[in-house]
Formats: C-alpha cells, sequence, structure tokens
C-alpha cells in the first residue's frame, strides 16, 4: 500500500536515512523515496499509516498528515 507523508524538519542525507531506517525497522521490506525540497516521504509497505507516521515521528520529524 502506498502511504505519502508531508514532513517537516528534514534538510540532508542524514535525515533520508534515518527516515528510512526507521520505517524499515517495521517493514524490512518497505520502499522509502524521500524528496527533501517537497518536503515529502512516500513509502510502500503493509503496515498501518499511524505506524509508518509514528516511526518517522519517533525520529524527531514533525508529520503533518
Amino acid at each position: 500500500m502506498q502511504h505519502v507523508f508531508t514532513v517537516n524538519g528534514m534538510s540532508c542525507g542524514h535525515c533520508v536515512k534515518a527516515i528510512t531506517q526507521a520505517i524499515r525497522a517495521l517493514d524490512p521490506n518497505a520502499t522509502v523515496q524521500v524528496d527533501l525540497d517537497d518536503r515529502r516521504v512516500e513509502v510502500d509497505s503493509e503496515q498501518p499509516r499511524v505506524a509508518l507516521a509514528d516511526a518517522i515521528r519517533d525520529e524527531g520529524y514533525t508529520v503533518l498528515d
């Protein structure tokens, strides 16, 4: 299932890595694409949307939707 999040606080490659690792800790088979300029994180995962958003928040980022 495809999930798209708007995320504030991302600015660099470290952010991309942190978010990707957090999501893959929940779902090792997830595909993650992060667009820093558009503040967008696209996730293809079978995990519930709320669990994915919580994983991003746990890394210190603000998930707007």
